[in-house]
This record gives C-alpha cells, sequence and structure tokens, in this order.
C-alpha cells in the first residue's frame, strides 16, 4: 500500500467537515470594490477568486487580510518554480546589478544567448539540430500567431486544421482556433473560412462514442481520409495544431498512438505539425516537453509560460525547413525582455539538474492516487486524467442519463461548489471542460509529498462539504 493510499485510507473525508475546521469568510473590501467598479466586464480570474493578494512564496499565497491559499493555479502553469523562487530572484537580482539593458528589441546579448542555448539544451537533440526559434511579443497568444504566419508563408497554404476542445489564445488568429464557442460569438469574421476543427481523442466523451484503441483508430482514420480524399471539401492545410494535454479544455491529455498517428499522417502529407506547449511545457507533464511522451518530433513548438520563469516571454521554435519568412514578417517591441530571459534560464538550468519533470511525474501520481481512492466514496469524480502535475477531475451527475459510452452526464453546478469550498480551505483551484465543469490542478512543480497529501485533504473536504449542500 503506497503512502498516499494509506494516508487517504486511514482518515476518510466522506460525510460532513471536521468540526474544528475554520473557513474563510468572503466579503468584499475596498480593494476588491474598487477592482470591480474600474476594471473591464472581461476579467474572468477575480470572478471565481475574489482575492487581493500581497505576498507570495513557493506553494503559497497571502492576501491582505492575512490569510494564507496553497495556490493550484500558479499563474495558469506560468509558475513552475512556485512564487518567487530563490534562483529566479538571483537571476532578476544579477541582471540590474550589473546595469544590462533590459530592452533590446531583437539585438543580442550575452544574456538572450545564454538562454536560447539553454533551451535548445532540453529539446530532443533531433529537433535541436535543425531548430530556429523566433521571438515574440511576451504571450503566448502572440507565439501561435506567429507560427500561424510561419506555416503559411512556408507552405504557400492558407487553411489551418484545429481541434475541438482546444485553446490557443484570445487574439482574433489564435481565437479562431479555440474550440470554444462562447468567447467567439460576438466577434463574427474571424478565420472562420481558413480553420477546419476535428475531433479530439477525449476516451471519457469520445467524438465517435467508442473510446478507448478503436475510439483512437477511427479518429486517425478520418484524418487521414480528410487530408487524402479528393471529394472531402477541405483544402490540404498548412498545418495542423494541437496541445498534447488540452488545458482549457479540460485537462484531456491525446492518447499516445494517436499522436504517433497524427504526426505520421501529418508528415506523409506535407503538413506542418504545431505543438502548443504553452501550458504543458517545461517539466509539468513528467517530460520536459508534453510531446516526448509520443516519442514525436513536430515542426513547430509555441513555448510561454513556464519558460519566463514568472516574467512575460513567449517564442516559437521550428524547424529549419520552415525559415522561409522575410525580415519583419513577426515582430514585436517586447521580444527583447532581458530579464525575463536571464529568469527563464535560471528556471531551465534548475528544471534540469533536479530533475524537476521526474518529480511532477511522481507527484502527479500520488495526487491522482489520492484522487482515486476519494472517487470510491464519491461517485461525482467521474474522470480523473492528466498528466504528471497538469491533472483534471471532472465532475458528474452520477443520477443523470448515461450516454452512449456509459458515463453520466456533467454537473454544471457541482464544480463551482467544490472551488468555492476549497477556496474557503485556503485551495485555490480553477475550473476548466465543456460547461466549468472540470476541477484542474495546477500545482508548482516544487510542491512536495506532505503538500499534495494536503492538497488532497482539504479537496476531500471541500468535496464533501459541495455534495452535502447540493
Amino acid at each position: 500500500m503506497s503512502v498516499a493510499t494509506s494516508r487517504i485510507e486511514s482518515a476518510p473525508v466522506h460525510g460532513s467537515p471536521a468540526p474544528a475546521e475554520t473557513l474563510y469568510q468572503f466579503d468584499e473590501t475596498p480593494l476588491l470594490a474598487r477592482q470591480r467598479q474600474q476594471e473591464s466586464n472581461a476579467r474572468s480570474y477575480p470572478r471565481r477568486i475574489p482575492l487581493a493578494l500581497k505576498r507570495a512564496k513557493g506553494i503559497y499565497v497571502e492576501d491582505v487580510e492575512g490569510r494564507q491559499f496553497i495556490d493550484c493555479l500558479a499563474g495558469a502553469g506560468t509558475l513552475a518554480l512556485g512564487h518567487n523562487h530563490p534562483v529566479v530572484i538571483e537571476a532578476i537580482q544579477q541582471v540590474l546589478s550589473d546595469e544590462l539593458p533590459l530592452h533590446t528589441l531583437d539585438l543580442t546579448t550575452p544574456v538572450k544567448d545564454q538562454f536560447v542555448q539553454d533551451l535548445f539544451g532540453l529539446l530532443p537533440a533531433e529537433l535541436a539540430r535543425e531548430a530556429k526559434i523566433q521571438f515574440c511579443g511576451p504571450t503566448g497568444t502572440d507565439a501561435v500567431e506567429a507560427a500561424l504566419k510561419l506555416v503559411r508563408t512556408a507552405t504557400g497554404r492558407s487553411t489551418v486544421l484545429s481541434f475541438q476542445g482546444g485553446y490557443h489564445g484570445m487574439s482574433q488568429g489564435a481565437l479562431s482556433l479555440m474550440g470554444s464557442l462562447g468567447p467567439k460569438k460576438p466577434l463574427g469574421a474571424l478565420l472562420g473560412n481558413g480553420v477546419q476543427f476535428l475531433p479530439f481523442p477525449y476516451d471519457y466523451r469520445c467524438p465517435f462514442g467508442l473510446g478507448g484503441a478503436q475510439g483512437v483508430q477511427v479518429n486517425l482514420h478520418y484524418l487521414e481520409n480528410l487530408l487524402n480524399d479528393p471529394e472531402a471539401g477541405v483544402l490540404l492545410p498548412a498545418a495542423v495544431i494541437v496541445e498534447v494535454v488540452q488545458g482549457e479544455g479540460g485537462v484531456i491529455p491525446a492518447d499516445l498512438d494517436w499522436l504517433r498517428g497524427l504526426r505520421r499522417i501529418t508528415e506523409q502529407a506535407g503538413v506542418a505539425l504545431i505543438v502548443d506547449e504553452i501550458q504543458s511545457g517545461f517539466g509539468r507533464t513528467g517530460k520536459m516537453f508534453a510531446f516526448e511522451h509520443a516519442g514525436i518530433i513536430p515542426d513547430v513548438v509555441v513555448m510561454s509560460k513556464a519558460i519566463g520563469g514568472s516574467l512575460p516571454l513567449a517564442v516559437v521554435v521550428y524547424r529549419d525547413w520552415l525559415d522561409t519568412w522575410l525580415p519583419g514578417a513577426h515582430a514585436g517591441t517586447f521580444r527583447g525582455n532581458q530579464m525575463a530571459m536571464a529568469a527563464g534560464s535560471a528556471v531551465m538550468r534548475y528544471l534540469k539538474e533536479h530533475d524537476l519533470p521526474g518529480h511532477a511525474a511522481a507527484m502527479g501520481e500520488r495526487l491522482g492516487e489520492h484522487l482515486r481512492i476519494l472517487q470510491r466514496d464519491f461517485p461525482q469524480l467521474g474522470d480523473i486524467r492528466g498528466r504528471g502535475l497538469m491533472l483534471g477531475v471532472e465532475l458528474v451527475d452520477p443520477d443523470g442519463t448515461l450516454d452512449i459510452q456509459g458515463h453520466p452526464p456533467v454537473h454544471r453546478q457541482l464544480a463551482p461548489l467544490v472551488q468555492r469550498e476549497c477556496l474557503k480551505r485556503g485551495l485555490i483551484l480553477e475550473l476548466g471542460g465543456r460547461h466549468g465543469s472540470v476541477v484542474r490542478f495546477l500545482p508548482p512543480l516544487v510542491i512536495t509529498a506532505a503538500e499534495v497529501d494536503r492538497v488532497a485533504e482539504i479537496f476531500g473536504r471541500a468535496l464533501a462539504a459541495a455534495v452535502a449542500s447540493l
């Protein structure tokens, strides 16, 4: 019996919360009131996580009222080493003390050169040998935009294949690739004519109603037929863009055989394969990059979030056959953020030296085991999935009508209740997936075994309280 199993089973969490439990209350403070009054209606996280933060260290944040929270959102996966890690602080301070240029457009510096060497040193050797890098504006969205320009220029083709449930950013080009309809509806004209959506291998809710190996094979056959059938009605695309683990779409890991098939089919068709590693990259899934689980080499890799060591930075790495665009084809004033490069280099070296991908795999398995044990007592935990420390739990209504695969429907009301009950107990989690029914775990990769156990304990208590309130 594992430690995780023994800890949970020796102290079941189902039933009412412990009497001694102290719960946080969330009354509107002056800071939160001003935020509500003055910030855009487009603000999102503050609606679900009404906190005014003042201090942070490691996996913990503290609000202005002095309350401590475990941060399992971690900047949507940005904070690989948690908040204010010593190696990140040291790198930032060194840049300042050496009076290095803070802004250089795309001129080179020793800091930039070191960053590139550190990054290329993390890539699979086959990709690193022929890799080119483009520094973008400091968001993952801009890197996606750059990737779209790159592949369309190199191939001379204009269309792109994307996947249902995918998320690639919120600019108009990147938004066109998004599976979710909500953010797109008000905007009308996007790249609607240039994007074809494909079914993603979502095993628990297979778009073909099959699941397992059969669902994977049908999915690949559909794609291969689409690219090769002269009567398919779809132009040969410039690229296919995919998340190896869909994040915002509900933490859905792609089947590894499917990924290998996707790589084979795109390569044979002369279609570039873009892998979006913005959230899944840099150790989060148990490998340095999520595509490494399948042993494939993409044509383009889009990176941001953890690559800047908590500071804004985004790059596109691609194989040299695509490097046909002209000078100035993609630019951005803030693509020379030296401080972010220094911090990013420090993070990359730390990830490698301390084998944080391996640690993430072990801690992810530990947390997953806790969740599977909870599932025995709570049938509302429909599906537990993910890779490494990128995990999700799809909440379901066990009394609802079963779908064609025998799974109950999503529980639209339960997930926000669980999120709120977690927050009241000092745990920050975010939601995602269809109807916001998936609770997502994205803790810093430095989380310890004891802290994983604590996260599971809080989640179990919150789940019990949320279910009891229905």
